[in-house]
């Protein structure tokens, strides 16, 4: 069969295990015996936004200060913010639609090809099966019990086979809040300083010092919770204080070296 593959890969299934029933997450009772790490549905979000939240509006703001008005740095760090924050949401929105439409359009091509070429789509679930060396011997009453089912049948092949998880209106109008939510607040964080200083080097200075404190407390905590180590979050850390320095050096370098061309005064 020639399908087309998600551009999005739904999330790792838990493992089942062989332990006494414990309650779901879905309220639903379910053998688990295995303590795995899970960042939660909108935590990508949360994570891509802040973190872009915390590195370009920081080096947009910090770029504009070399030209040393305070008025201007305010202005344009705000108007980067709301465009930034408003951008993100929007995009995160449109994105999951759009993944929802597909999920959909390929759900009902599963659906026509269960129907009228059921064999075929039995041999899929065999290959499928294959690289987890499972024989077919082994997997036929399985194959069996699922071909009478043409829901669950439908829905394995696009959990398995594809790969593709459905996406709520609910959960795309959450995932656009949490991107453009997060966005504003880390955006928000290292443009405290110019509000506070009139001195626009002062605020330059205490915004780096806010902004790097942030970014290793950001870093740490993202990797600290998705994947369950200090070391990891240590090393979270150093790799997100890395970019945004580089982000803000490249935005300070570019703004100043424009400046020494074309002077603009306050």
């Amino acid at each position: 069969m020639d399908s087309k593959t998600s551009t999005l890969q739904s999330e790792p299934r838990s493992e089942i295990a062989l332990a006494p029933k414990v309650s779901g997450s879905l309220g639903q009772d379910m053998p688990h015996g295995e303590d795995h790490k899970s960042p939660g549905p909108y935590m990508r979000d949360v994570i891509l936004g802040f973190s872009d939240g915390l590195t370009v509006p920081f080096a947009l703001t910090a770029g504009l200060s070399s030209l040393g008005s305070a008025k201007l740095v305010i202005l344009g760090g705000l108007a980067e913010l709301f465009s930034g924050a408003i951008s993100m949401g929007l995009g995160g929105l449109l994105a999951a639609l759009t993944e929802r439409s597909h999920y959909f359009a390929e759900e009902q091509r599963e659906r026509d090809e269960v129907r009228d070429t059921p064999q075929l789509e039995r041999e899929e679930i065999y290959v499928l099966m294959e690289e987890y060396d499972v024989g077919r011997d082994a997997i036929t009453p399985f194959v069996d019990a699922l071909a009478a089912n043409e829901d669950k049948w439908v829905q394995f092949m696009m959990d398995f086979e594809l790969k593709m998880e459905k996406v709520e209106k609910k959960q795309a109008w959450i995932s656009a809040g949490a991107l453009a939510g997060s966005y504003f607040a880390g955006g928000l964080i290292p443009m405290i300083p110019y509000f506070a200083l009139k001195n626009v080097t002062d605020a330059l200075f205490v915004s780096i010092g806010v902004t790097v404190l942030m970014l290793l407390i950001f870093g740490f905590v993202k990797n600290k919770k998705t994947v369950g180590t200090t070391r990891a979050g240590f090393k979270g850390a150093a790799q997100t204080l890395v970019t945004g320095v580089l982000a803000a050096g490249a935005s300070y370098g570019i703004v100043r070296a424009l400046d020494s061309r074309n002077p603009v005064y306050a």
